[in-house]
């Protein structure tokens, strides 16, 4: 995620939407007191322009010994981090600041975003199991975007761009806080998947109802079809 005071913006990182490309970008606009939270090691390599991570801990009590043994040592436990949801994000800020900066994250088709979950949950394994095995007995195979951007069920954002219309949703939302983004996005976790037959061809019957009973919110939100 990003949270920008100096052009008052705050961006969501949703799953499998090209968040880290997204945040990439987003860096190279980001002042000194702006928050943008930790990446892999392999993609903040990627973030040759513009800053990295900075200003994500809260407080300074996560220095606390105490505090380090209680808690798992990640971002996540004492401070922003990659995927933080709304609620979370909304807790640690003043009120002024949540409803007046603008508010956006991103979303795709999940028949299409699952088989990208798929591709990602499985790299570097040579004979990955059948994608109908990855529905039905991976316990990590549901992937909860819409309680990023809602809270209490409701949609806390001004704004969802669709993956599918990456370039433009994003100039849009810009533009909302003046701005203009005149570079290509870089590319970031592009390697997983290894052919380009389209989605639909992963699915039967069966795990093409699966998923859309997983992700119904979002897709009567958005209007997404098989």
């Amino acid at each position: 995620m990003i949270l920008s005071h100096e052009h008052k913006f705050i961006f969501l990182k949703t799953k499998k939407t090209a968040g880290t490309s997204i945040e990439l970008a987003l860096s190279q606009l980001c002042g000194p007191d702006d928050i943008i939270t930790p990446l892999s090691a392999e993609d903040e390599a990627l973030r040759a322009h513009g800053r990295g991570a900075q200003n994500w801990r809260l407080h300074g009590w996560w220095k606390s010994p105490r505090a380090l043994t209680r808690l798992k040592f990640n971002a996540k436990d004492f401070g922003y981090y990659n995927h933080a949801k709304a609620t979370e994000i909304r807790e640690h800020l003043d009120e002024k600041i949540w409803r007046t900066y603008f508010k956006f994250a991103f979303e795709r088709n999940p028949w299409d975003r699952q088989v990208s979950l798929y591709y990602h949950r499985y790299r570097g394994e040579k004979e990955p199991p059948p994608f109908a095995n990855f529905i039905h007995t991976d316990k990590r195979a549901l992937m909860n975007n819409f309680d990023i951007y809602t809270i209490d069920g409701n949609v806390s954002v001004d704004f969802v761009g669709r993956f599918e219309n990456l370039g433009e949703d994003l100039k849009r939302a810009l533009e909302q806080v003046g701005l203009n983004l005149d570079v290509e996005l870089p590319r970031a976790k592009t390697t997983s998947r290894h052919d380009n037959a389209p989605y639909r061809e992963y699915y039967d019957d069966d795990t093409r109802d699966i998923v859309g009973r997983w992700y119904a919110r979002e897709i009567e939100l958005l209007g997404y079809q098989f």
